[in-house]
């Protein structure tokens, strides 16, 4: 039995490349009606050069990204009451980085999926700079999160996106003002 939730206001839909993370995380923002901010907005320059080439980035690379995406979760959070955000966060070390940055609990969402369903999506996308020749450096860093030990709701991909939202407002019964009538 995995323990209970710790409420957050701050949402983190993550996951590998291709898993739905913006799709969930916007569905799930205007459900919420929160804001809603996509990871791969706030990496800074050399970090897309990178990924556009075919090149993993390194945890050096990832913390100045995941500090920023944090204090913008938190204060989108602050000005809203409730912030959505879109983050890979593949590593337990990355996770409890974004709630030491943001300064309060974050509940993730994962995005649980095979390594053949997710191939057959990335395949079928084009990505502004994740190239699916990264996938197996994703599938390769990801520390699956354990609901034992972390604030975590698992979710399959394949599940429909309304699906999943509806799973993580129900969960969530402490963000239930901002919720609308669906």
């Amino acid at each position: 039995m995995p323990r209970a939730l710790v409420p957050a206001r701050v949402i983190i839909v993550m996951g590998v490349s291709s898993s739905g993370k913006s799709t969930v995380g916007a569905d799930l923002a205007r459900a919420l009606h929160a804001p809603f901010l996509d990871g791969d907005g706030y990496h800074p320059p050399a970090n897309v050069e990178k990924m556009r080439s075919g090149t993993p980035l390194t945890d050096t690379d990832r913390w100045p990204w995941l500090e920023t995406l944090a204090r913008a979760l938190h204060d989108a959070a602050e000005k809203k009451g409730v912030a959505v955000g879109a983050c890979s966060a593949l590593k337990r070390a990355y996770r409890d980085f974004l709630v030491e940055q943001a300064g309060e609990p974050i509940l993730f969402v994962y995005l649980e999926g095979t390594k053949d369903v997710i191939a057959a999506r990335i395949a079928k996308r084009a990505h502004e700079f994740m190239p699916a020749t990264l996938l197996d450096s994703q599938f390769a860093t990801l520390e699956i999160p354990d609901p034992e030990t972390e604030n975590v709701i698992v979710v399959p991909v394949t599940d429909p996106v309304r699906s999943i939202t509806a799973a993580v407002t129900k969960a969530t019964p402490h963000l239930k003002a901002f919720v609308r009538k669906q």
